[in-house]
């Protein structure tokens, strides 16, 4: 940390993996993002509902972004304070007892023990667990996805030495400390929510009982995990020693990162999931969907309802339909968002009466369920297409927000991140379809901005995360819903929960 301008500044790292993207962003002490960098990670589907990527290739991506982010920063690997990570819950990510990457890493959007789940719901094993976790069962669980490694490739499974999480498994590479921390591990069907740790009798009722031994201990989200090692600053041009915080589930750092500290709040991150999420000084119990995990703030539980049912599906379409658009707008140097903006600005839906079901991954209740059109006609347009992509989105996390609401208050406001805050058309529709004020903050990368954070408190240079919230978190626009739109958008949604429902039971077959 060196004077600036007459300014003792200090900086912070955050690195972030999600399901396509790898991050690593460098921000001063006041929030103000200096440098980022990403990289893509291929994705692997070798069988149907397979989703896989690469460990050394993520690694070498977590280490490039990460020099990258310096090398653009302008600033010395000596003034980064700390560094912290944040990544996707769920999946697996394993090493061997020797703490080599054994097999590949699985993503959140994998279903491949989808079947096991069911055999679990219909067998009481779902309903006995749910008494510890406080959370339905799910296929992209690690204790699920343990199961059907134990079953489908046994060899690989007696080869296990730890169960990681992805930003435990970067975290390790970095530092070389096998840990875990309670957001992401509250939520992978391990922890007993009363204890507070891991207990055997979950994993006995899953199956998996010699995974005890390889499970990590278990840290805070701000609490020191390590430091960067001689082969950790090799790789990434961080300074040896550099400490580095335990991080936390990316749901909780684009929270915190959102303002999201205060029990009123309601927090929509809109990207690959739906996740629409409160926090409370209480967990939910009882309910059939609705996910308890605990809070990057020790003493308080992150309540979630969430689907992989979000922005993703946008990319879908833009990816199998708009091939020339995209190759077009390449070439004119702009940008096919900016296309879809438009189209979408342009679509009267009072006029447009295609619905979409963005279930391309499966739904919160039904893993087999699909993406579905709804309505189409000869006068349907691809303009009139991707609008029903941005509403069948808007409407997945509206469904969410009303099971949320049975639990809570009617917030006064909706704080929105994710990529759709980089649409003003895609924020106002999430206005008008919620009828709630919603806000956006500051800065794009959210995600590594709340890792920072932790950094932060881990580095001394916050009392707490809410210390960091108010030192940090500024909003930058807020969205007003518009009256004439209720009814319009209440039609729809009303048909979109029709459709939902009345295919539940072909999905369920």
């Amino acid at each position: 940390m060196m004077p600036r301008g007459g300014i003792f500044v200090r900086y912070l790292m955050g690195i972030d993996n999600g399901g396509t993207f790898s991050k690593a962003a460098i921000f001063r002490e006041d929030g103000v993002q200096i440098a980022s960098k990403s990289a893509s990670v291929s994705l692997f589907t070798p069988d149907s509902g397979f989703r896989e990527r690469d460990l050394s290739e993520l690694w070498e991506a977590n280490a490039a972004v990460v020099k990258s982010a310096i090398e653009a920063s302008g600033i010395s690997p000596s003034e980064i304070a700390a560094v912290s990570v944040s990544g996707h819950g769920k999946g697996l990510y394993l090493v061997d007892k020797m703490g080599n990457p054994l097999g590949r890493g699985i993503l959140s959007t994998d279903c491949r023990a989808t079947d096991l789940v069911s055999h679990w719901e219909r067998n009481g094993v779902a309903e006995k667990a749910r008494k510890y976790t406080y959370q339905p069962v799910s296929a992209c669980q690690p204790v699920a996805l343990l199961a059907w490694l134990k079953e489908y490739d046994p060899d690989l499974y007696q080869q296990i030495g730890y169960v990681f999480s992805v930003n435990d498994y970067i975290r390790f590479c970095l530092t070389d400390q096998p840990y875990s921390e309670y957001t992401v591990a509250s939520g992978s069907g391990f922890v007993d929510f009363e204890k507070k740790g891991y207990t055997e009798e979950l994993l006995a009722l899953f199956g998996i009982p010699e995974m005890s031994g390889c499970l990590p201990p278990l840290l805070y989200s701000s609490e020191l995990a390590g430091r960067v090692t001689a082969k950790g600053a090799a790789a990434t041009g961080l300074l040896e020693g550099t400490p580095v915080a335990a991080g936390m589930f990316d749901i909780d750092s684009c929270g915190i990162a959102s303002g999201l500290s205060d029990p009123d709040n309601l927090c929509l991150i809109a990207g690959t999931w739906s996740i629409n999420e409160y926090i409370s000084d209480t967990p939910v119990r009882g309910e059939a969907t609705t996910r308890n995990s605990f809070f990057c703030e020790p003493g308080r539980y992150l309540i979630e309802e969430s689907s992989p049912t979000s922005a993703g599906n946008l990319e879908w379409f833009i990816r199998s339909q708009m091939l020339e658009e995209k190759a077009k707008a390449r070439n004119e140097g702009t940008s096919i968002y900016d296309l879809t903006n438009e189209w979408v600005a342009g679509t009267d839906p009072q006029v447009n009466n295609v619905v979409y079901l963005p279930f391309l991954n499966g739904s919160s209740t039904e893993g087999g369920a699909s993406g579905v059109f709804f309505g189409l006609s000869e006068s349907t347009t691809k303009k009139d297409l991707v609008a029903a992509v941005y509403e069948g989105v808007v409407f997945s996390h509206r469904r969410h927000v009303e099971k949320l609401l049975m639990h809570r208050s009617l917030p006064k406001k909706i704080r929105l991140s994710g990529g759709v805050t980089n649409s003003a058309v895609w924020t106002q529709l999430f206005a008008d379809a919620l009828q709630l004020p919603v806000e956006s903050v500051k800065g794009k990368e959210s995600g590594a901005l709340g890792a920072a954070m932790a950094a932060g408190v881990a580095a001394g240079i916050y009392s707490d995360l809410t210390d960091a919230v108010q030192k940090v978190v500024s909003v930058s626009a807020s969205v007003e819903p518009r009256e004439n739109m209720k009814e319009i958008y209440n039609r729809k949604y009303q048909l979109y929960c029709q459709l939902e429902d009345s295919l539940s039971s072909i999905w369920h077959r």
